[in-house]
């Protein structure tokens, strides 16, 4: 039945019949209707994006999206993106699928709410195509999720999306240091359990602040030093502790989600021996 349908799809693309092209205002986002479909229609609608990260809101979805995801790099460094879409709180109305080549792999379930449930893949598996379902009242329904372009090397390195528990090696902590969005020195405050989105949400004292991207750790007027929230998930069994850890990760939908996070201590060890073998990556003060 989708193999029929995704190639009748092609055939009217090929052929110019049924399908309409549309381009976002600012090229990273996309918000249109399924309302201007005429309801016997099997329309498709093509959209091209070019940014690294942006949204995708479908009201009313009625027939087919197909969603093209061509950022602004060179062809070489396709193979080395990953492509992660998050769900819109409520999202409905539509399954979402990785297409290649007239093979269809569903990603995302109509009505799959999981909380906080990231999907990805390579940008070289395929792109989006998202294809509504039969409904009788398509009232105040919207097919939406966010998107992010990651390099599969940043991606498998912080662990930030691939495995978020398990303690990074030294390398990985030495590679973290050079490019995580936010690299601090700090100890654990409190930590609070988000039920719902399953994630913890640590709150952290910072000691020194070596590098962050955004303001997600501001000014403490008590301790005279920064504080601020990271996420991570809440199976990794986070706890609030005694000693100083060098928390290190990236921005993810948003969001600051944790990566490595060595205690002090043995980051000082890590980072003398690879200075000792001159194989830092990068220079960082460990007074």
């Amino acid at each position: 039945m989708l193999s029929e349908l995704l190639m009748g799809v092609f055939m009217m693309i090929l052929l110019g019949k049924g399908t309409s092209l549309q381009y976002s205002s600012d090229m990273c986002n996309w918000k249109g209707s399924g309302l201007t479909h005429e309801s016997h229609k099997k329309d498709v609608e093509q959209v091209y994006l070019r940014c690294s990260e942006g949204s995708v809101e479908w009201l009313y979805p009625t027939g087919a999206l197909i969603v093209n995801l061509r950022p602004n790099t060179l062809t070489s460094a396709y193979k080395h993106l990953t492509v992660c879409i998050k769900p819109l709180k409520d999202s409905k109305g539509a399954n979402i699928y990785l297409e290649k080549t007239g093979e269809l792999k569903l990603l995302v379930r109509d009505g799959d709410n999981s909380p906080n449930k990231v999907y990805c893949f390579g940008l070289v598996q395929g792109g989006l195509f998202i294809e509504a379902t039969p409904q009788q009242d398509i009232s105040r329904k919207i097919t939406g999720f966010q998107y992010e372009l990651i390099s599969q090397r940043t991606l498998s390195d912080l662990h930030t999306v691939s495995d978020p528990c398990s303690p990074c090696s030294d390398t990985e902590v030495l590679l973290a240091v050079c490019i995580s969005d936010f690299v601090v020195r700090g100890s654990i405050r409190a930590v609070t359990d988000d039920t719902e989105q399953q994630e913890s949400i640590i709150e952290v004292s910072v000691e020194k602040l070596y590098r962050q991207k955004t303001k997600i750790f501001t000014p403490n007027q008590e301790s005279g030093g920064w504080a601020g929230l990271i996420r991570t998930r809440m199976e990794c069994g986070v706890k609030t502790g005694l000693g100083d850890f060098l928390f290190m990760g990236r921005m993810h939908f948003g969001e600051p989600r944790l990566g490595c996070a060595p205690r002090y201590r043995d980051f000082q060890r890590i980072y003398q021996e690879a200075t000792d073998k001159g194989l830092n990556l990068c220079e960082i003060s460990t007074d």
